[in-house]
């Protein structure tokens, strides 16, 4: 696995974690607002903003009963029927461009989730640089090909899909043109609890599929991903918004403009601290070794005199001998006089 660029940025293995942020529906309708969440995204330090691009009417039925209401219990869209829930939380098509455009004077990289082949023709108008697919149309072989077939990145978040479902994705998506794929860790729930999130899945995904993988998190703060970060993963995506308080069809799961900034912080510092296999002092440790514990003689002593318990004992510095020497000199005798604070060597026997 090599990284890979991505608008000119490298991302994968070896590079610092690519955390995008997620706008979904939390621009509330308003474009002035979305922009204002590029902005805040890109001051805090996020590498790509991400939105959606869909209908109402490309995602579901006009119909209010049914299947077609949420009625799962818990969920923050319980009774919302999908359409409408769908028409709130849709970024407009018309946004698309100024949104793109603003992403990039502010030096991050602006692209999409489509959920279906019109919104993939649309978004290659606007010639996005990579793509993402949504746990929910990871199984939508004939939209992994469309979009497999630009050639561009693909970015694809496993959320519910089996190990069957999701070698049967990876393969469509190579054999349909895809050169640079990451794969993201994903708990489809909304928000996501740490102890359903199994992280420990993303060097399992990266060994069984030989491709860059990530986290899309949904779990409230950053220490799941910071974690992931230790655990492989290349890239993280999280829901963001100005202010949770504002509301918003995903607010209550979403970052707001200094946790995404700690988030970018913290990820950088995970990813520098992984190294390699080490053992022994660093070079930066070096300077340190001096306040090891050592064999000091820490009371004046007459020649010929029996090393004891009473004038030889392990303190700092390390300038004497190890510790582990202690019993070798127990009972023999100094072969000089000793001032107090010498450090223990063999010298000092006859």
């Amino acid at each position: 696995m090599t990284a890979f660029s991505i608008s000119g940025r490298e991302v994968g293995t070896g590079k610092h974690p690519f955390v995008i942020a997620e706008m979904s529906g939390n621009h509330n309708q308003s474009l002035d607002r979305a922009l204002k969440i590029v902005e805040a995204a890109a001051k805090a330090g996020a590498h790509a903003l991400k939105i959606q691009t869909y209908t109402a009417d490309t995602m579901t039925l006009d119909i209010d009963e049914g299947e077609f209401v949420v009625g799962e219990e818990g969920s923050l869209w319980k009774g919302e029927h999908l359409y409408g829930l769908y028409r709130k939380a849709c970024t407009p098509w018309e946004w698309h461009k100024p949104i793109f455009e603003r992403c990039r004077e502010l030096g991050m990289i602006g692209f999409s989730t489509p959920f279906d082949e019109t919104a993939v023709d649309f978004l290659e108008t606007l010639d996005v640089p990579c793509y993402k697919i949504a746990s929910f149309e990871n199984t939508d072989l004939p939209l992994i090909r469309k979009i497999a077939a630009t050639g561009k990145p693909m970015i694809v978040s496993t959320g519910m899909a089996t190990v069957a479902e999701l070698d049967e994705t990876v393969r469509t998506a190579r054999a349909s043109g895809c050169r640079d794929l990451i794969l993201l860790k994903c708990t489809s729930t909304y928000p996501a609890t740490p102890e359903n999130t199994n992280i420990l899945t993303i060097p399992h995904l990266k060994d069984l599929f030989g491709c860059e993988v990530g986290l899309s998190d949904h779990t409230m703060g950053i220490g799941v991903a910071v974690a992931a970060v230790a655990l492989g993963a290349s890239v993280i995506e999280k829901h963001f918004t100005l202010s949770r308080a504002d509301g918003g069809v995903d607010s209550a799961f979403s970052l707001e403009p200094e946790e995404i900034h700690a988030l970018v912080v913290e990820s950088y510092r995970a990813w520098q601290s992984l190294g390699k296999i080490s053992y022994g002092p660093t070079d930066a440790e070096k300077a340190s070794l001096k306040f090891r514990r050592s064999l000091y003689i820490v009371k004046d002593m007459k020649s010929g005199e029996a090393f004891t318990h009473e004038n030889l004992r392990a303190i700092r510095p390390g300038l004497g001998l190890p510790p582990k020497y202690l019993e070798r000199f127990l009972g023999r005798k100094a072969g000089q006089d000793i001032e107090k604070g010498t450090p223990l060597h063999w010298n000092l026997l006859p």
